[in-house]
């Protein structure tokens, strides 16, 4: 361990060290010099240090915003993603379907409002699926190369190059490349045959150049800890950054992820209620002719690259200049498994004269894998000026961004073991074909977005930077193309949409301990891009799905007020929030032909109020506190239209919005031996809107365990470290995947009676243990 010597104004307890700053014409400075350990770990530098364990820091947004950061992110399992390591923070529901975090199945709600409301960006760049807006966190980046993931829960800044942050913004920021050469090791392994191998490097300062970078690679792989399957990924992230003087740098980063994963069935409350965690809600492990349940009908493969160019150049001396150019690439395919008759096939709504193999058919219908392929390619550009004048900082830019998506459904014939002849339909061969060559399709779609976005901003710094006062405006234009290529549909549809967004902050503050803040944003969203297009029972030629291209645009105000505290012991803050929607779009899932798709239903009106709170302590005597809390009312404001009737929604409170959430952490570290324990409660949440489908409250808990040894070798300071994963195995429902208008029969404001329907639910995850050994080189 190294020896610190620190000029400033601290306090020393046990041992450990707090600074602070001194602030204030009305204080003088004290200089206290204080002798201490630093704790170092395998991986950054000095870890130990930060309030509530890394889970909190002083934050200055005139919105509500919270941060953890790497001395957190550190202790916990690799092989979590970035929605289990913000959970939490306040605000913060997520729902798993797996303990360790490698499947797609996750879902992320800020203050009730779902992952699709919610921005994710890393380092500037935009990760969100543009067509259907979900994130997919197993895919964003290794935990390992993670300097901070920020959350803001109300929503994004003015130059977020996203255009669905109504929920919020998850912003993800890569450690800076060390100026020395080296580089870290990690091996783990636990539960359910879980593993993961991870390598960096670090390449140090190349020559006199000024450039520095690493490049990392991981392999990981599980189990499903329920049911059969096996998740596999391979990964690589990058970042290669040149600073030079005057506050500039260019940094090139990028990620490539290959990845198969087994998707979990999600239950209704009966299945679970009747069969728990095993039973036929669990997809077979062995094939029998007829099977749609097989889970190797069930295998999801993706893969991507995305690559992006953050930039900041300061030009003189009040005037910068950022630019975040990127580049993304995806391909995958979400199978599951169906039936067609084995004649009397229809391609939309064209009967056909084909004829399947009877080869295991079961009373005319012969099981096949009903596909979902998705290629994207995007591409986009965020450039902006930020000019210092007098006690104004302006900043002006804009974003524009291009995406194309195509999404075929071809069906695939199974082998004599039940398995798919090529889960990534590399060549046409693998699917079914018909006799005139083209493919048996249940949709064959193609879509291009474009996002036009202007945005101009003022920072206004008043009573000798005490006062703040942030003015904003942004106007956003969005056009969607579609094509579709299947007889009988609409071939062509489009929708245009542009919205102006003002809004407005300002910070107050009071000393240099106490902040006030507050902020009123207005955010808006399209439909997403399933809405464009129709499809068709390929066994029946029925339509199943009319495209919906009048659905108006969601569009929400928001307003926050809140305190902070950032003292010697005790950093905090309290947020009040006030949300009110016109034409709320609600994530759901419809299944086409066998496969989940994503879609939506517009709800409406909506007014969601309540209160965050968090709080943490900086080390004393190597421990560190941090509690986290929110209260949330959520209702929804008029009558859902279905089935030509009204469903009298009005009044209820809305789907996924629990009326309380809190979590409790505490961390030990003292440069050698560390640990953490923390919890999370989520209160009952309906799953219908008409309130008559719910899941109960539950908690979870996990440990952390480790040690740091001093250098051996080659080998600097190498870390064990054991995570344990809800360490009480509860059996519980751990969020709503896809939500229902009503799960019971209800008698409609005009007379109608409107049937109900079950909602589905991500099943939580059951214990799971993770040991990990670690070592800087």
């Amino acid at each position: 361990m190294s020896m610190h010597h620190i000029r400033t104004r601290v306090l020393a307890l046990g041992g450990s060290l707090l600074a602070g700053t001194i602030a204030g014409p009305a204080r003088s400075q004290e200089t206290i010099t204080v002798t201490g350990h630093a704790a170092v770990d395998t991986a950054n530098g000095p870890v130990g240090g930060q309030p509530g364990g890394g889970l909190i820091r002083a934050e200055t947004a005139v919105k509500s915003t919270s941060t953890v950061s790497s001395d957190f992110l550190r202790r916990q399992a690799p092989t979590e993603n970035a929605f289990q390591l913000v959970s939490l923070l306040p605000g913060a529901n997520v729902a798993t379907s797996d303990p360790l975090g490698l499947s797609a199945g996750n879902d992320l709600s800020l203050r009730g409002l779902g992952s699709d409301e919610i921005g994710y960006l890393l380092e500037g760049m935009p990760l969100n699926d543009i067509a259907y807006y979900t994130g997919y966190p197993g895919q964003f980046a290794d935990t390992e190369n993670l300097d901070r993931i920020s959350l803001s829960q109300g929503t994004g800044d003015l130059d977020t190059p996203v255009i669905n942050a109504a929920g919020g913004l998850l912003s993800l920021a890569f450690r800076d490349p060390a100026k020395q050469a080296g580089g870290l090791v990690e091996g783990s392994y636990g539960s359910y045959h879980t593993s993961k191998e991870f390598v960096r490097i670090d390449t140090g300062e190349l020559g006199h150049s000024g450039l520095r970078g690493f490049v990392s690679y991981s392999h990981s792989a599980a189990d499903n800890w329920r049911g059969s399957g096996r998740d596999k990924r391979q990964h690589i992230d990058f970042k290669f950054v040149r600073d030079w003087s005057d506050d500039s740098r260019v940094s090139l980063i990028g990620t490539w992820n290959d990845a198969v994963t087994s998707g979990y069935k999600q239950p209704t409350q009966g299945d679970w209620k009747t069969y728990g965690r095993s039973g036929p809600d669990n997809y077979d492990g062995t094939y029998t002719p007829g099977d749609t349940n097989y889970w190797r009908l069930y295998q999801q493969p993706y893969r991507l690259f995305y690559i992006a160019a953050p930039t900041h150049v300061r030009v003189t001396g009040s005037l910068s200049f950022d630019v975040t150019p990127y580049a993304q690439y995806g391909y995958g395919n979400t199978p599951g498994g169906t039936t067609l008759p084995t004649t009397g096939l229809y391609q939309g709504n064209e009967a056909l004269p084909d004829t399947l193999p009877a080869r295991g058919a079961q009373n005319g219908q012969v099981t096949v894998v009903g596909n979902y392929q998705q290629a994207s390619d995007r591409a986009g550009l965020v450039p902006k000026l930020t000019w210092v004048w007098g006690n104004h900082t302006i900043m002006a830019g804009a974003w524009y961004d291009y995406s194309d998506d195509r999404e075929p459904a071809p069906f695939s014939l199974l082998g004599t073991d039940g398995s798919p002849s090529d889960i990534w339909l590399n060549s046409s061969r693998s699917t079914i074909t018909l006799g005139d060559g083209r493919q048996l399709l249940a949709q064959n779609t193609h879509s291009i977005a474009q996002v036009n976005a202007l945005f101009i901003g003022d920072t206004i710094s008043l009573l000798d930077h005490r006062l703040s006062i942030e003015l904003g405006f942004k106007e956003v234009m969005v056009a969607r193309q579609g094509w579709n290529a299947i007889p009988g549909a609409t071939y062509r549809t489009g929708v245009n949409s542009a919205e102006p967004l003002p809004r407005a902050g300002m910070r107050f503050q009071i000393d240099h301990r106490n902040q006030l803040f507050a902020s009123v944003s207005t955010n808006f969203r399209t439909p997403s891009a399933t809405t464009l297009f129709d499809s068709f029972d390929p066994g029946s030629g029925a339509l199943l799905n009319r495209a919906a291209t009048g659905l108006r645009d969601e569009y929400s105000i928001s307003e926050e007020i809140g305190y902070r505290r950032s003292g010697d012991w005790l950093i905090g803050s309290i947020t009040a929030f006030n949300y009110n929607f016109t034409n709320r779009q609600i994530a759901t899932v419809i299944d086409l032909n066998g496969v989940l798709t994503g879609s939506s239903i517009n709800a409406g009106g909506q007014t969601s109020r309540g209160v965050d709170a968090e709080l943490g302590l900086r080390p004393w005597h190597h421990l560190s506190p941090y509690v986290s809390g929110e209260y949330l009312r959520a209702t929804i404001d008029n009558d859902l239209s279905v089935d030509g009737d009204l469903l009298p929604t009005r009044g209820h409170v809305a789907v996924r919005s629990p009326a309380w959430q809190g979590a409790l952490g505490i961390t030990y570290d003292d440069g050698i031996v560390f640990g953490s324990a923390a919890m999370k409660y989520v209160g009952p949440q309906y799953a219908s809107f008409m309130d008559d489908e719910k899941i109960a409250d539950h908690t979870q808990g996990d440990i952390t365990l480790g040690i740091r040894l001093p250098t051996l070798g080659p080998a600097k300071h190498p870390e064990f470290r054991l995570n344990l994963i809800n360490v009480t195995d509860t059996n519980v429902l751990s969020g709503i995947a896809s939500p229902t208008t009503n799960a019971r029969d209800v008698v409609g404001r005009y007379g109608t009676v409107i049937a109900g329907s079950p909602a589905t639910y991500y099943l939580g995850p059951g214990f799971a243990a993770l040991f990990t050994v670690a070592s800087a080189f």
